[in-house]
């Protein structure tokens, strides 16, 4: 009788034992979250909120461009200046002619060929009226100490100033003007906007007016001055085109390097226009030839909308929210 009832006791014992432990070993459990997955009490893992990151600032790369032109020549390139890949419309081979713009080469070529030899006073000063004001007289000045002449070439070559932007600058299309009134002409350099680019290029790069002079070169061409409407007869405004298109993030990464050239001549009835801007990453050109009626500004605004149209990403684009990784429960 007493073995029964000793055992019976002990059995009790044993299971009000495991009551309590059973209950202690479970919350244990529950508590961390991590054996239960939550089940029974347990609280969700907390996944910090991604964080939204800023696209790249915006720069000039290749894409779709639309213009509703009305003329004779409508073309563009775009040089990548860190791949040297360009880019452009269908015709951007075709040629038309520079007007002014190629005076930031007459320029960077008389500077090359002084090495660290310093111009005269006045040639200085022509160098940079040139560019600054697109100053005809100036311009002419520094051609012909840079070895320019307006005798034409025989066999109908370039003289021998833009046979030097040929070989430096690796032109492709350039080549000399072909109307008979203005044979030898530096203005009438026919150059297409692939080889514009490379121009820019090779400006910016260093080979076109060489070491000591780049830098002053392309502070010339940022320090371009006067509005499409600001005109005189053998200088003007130009700072207008290609930089009016571009947006203020685009404008504060560094200076933007520009020469136009802009001239209504009367033996084809058409304004030429050559738009030119070059930085640390890309060099863009547009080229036009378009009725006199529609006016200088009809160009300007074709160089900018051009512009525009390839900057990458647009200005305001939304901060991109990385995806959020599900959580653990």
């Amino acid at each position: 009788m007493r073995s029964r009832v000793t055992m019976v006791l002990a059995v009790l014992a044993v299971l009000l034992g495991a009551g309590l432990l059973v209950p202690t070993a479970y919350a244990k459990l529950a508590g961390d979250g991590s054996g239960l997955g939550g089940i029974g009490g347990g609280t969700a893992e907390q996944v910090p909120a991604p964080t939204p990151t800023a696209p790249p600032p915006p720069t000039l790369a290749a894409g779709p461009v639309s213009v509703n032109f009305k003329g004779e020549f409508f073309g563009w390139a775009l040089m990548d200046r860190q791949t040297g890949k360009i880019s452009g419309s269908k015709n951007m081979a075709s040629t038309s002619s520079t007007e002014s713009m190629l005076k930031a080469w007459i320029v960077s070529d008389y500077l090359r060929q002084l090495g660290d030899k310093e111009p005269s006073a006045s040639l200085k000063k022509d160098a940079s009226l040139a560019i600054r004001d697109s100053n005809d007289d100036a311009a002419n000045r520094v051609y012909k100490a840079a070895g320019g002449s307006y005798k034409v070439p025989g066999g109908g070559q370039p003289g021998p100033v833009v046979k030097r932007a040929i070989s430096i600058c690796g032109l492709t299309d350039t080549k000399r003007g072909n109307v008979p009134s203005y044979e030898g002409w530096w203005s009438f350099t026919r150059m297409s906007p692939r080889d514009a680019v490379r121009l820019g290029d090779c400006i910016a790069d260093g080979k076109a007016a060489g070491p000591k002079w780049t830098k002053w070169v392309l502070n010339e061409m940022a320090q371009v001055r006067g509005s499409v409407k600001v005109q005189q007869a053998r200088s003007g405004g130009g700072k207008w085109g290609i930089v009016d298109g571009l947006p203020a993030e685009i404008k504060a990464q560094g200076p933007v390097a520009i020469k136009n050239g802009w001239t209504a001549l009367n033996y084809d009835g058409n304004w030429h226009v050559s738009c030119l801007a070059v930085t640390d990453k890309w060099s863009l050109a547009v080229m036009l030839r378009y009725p006199q009626g529609s006016k200088l500004e009809y160009g300007a605004k074709v160089c900018a909308s051009v512009a525009t149209q390839l900057v990458t990403p647009q200005p305001g684009a939304a901060l991109k929210v990385p995806q959020q990784p599900v959580g653990k429960l």
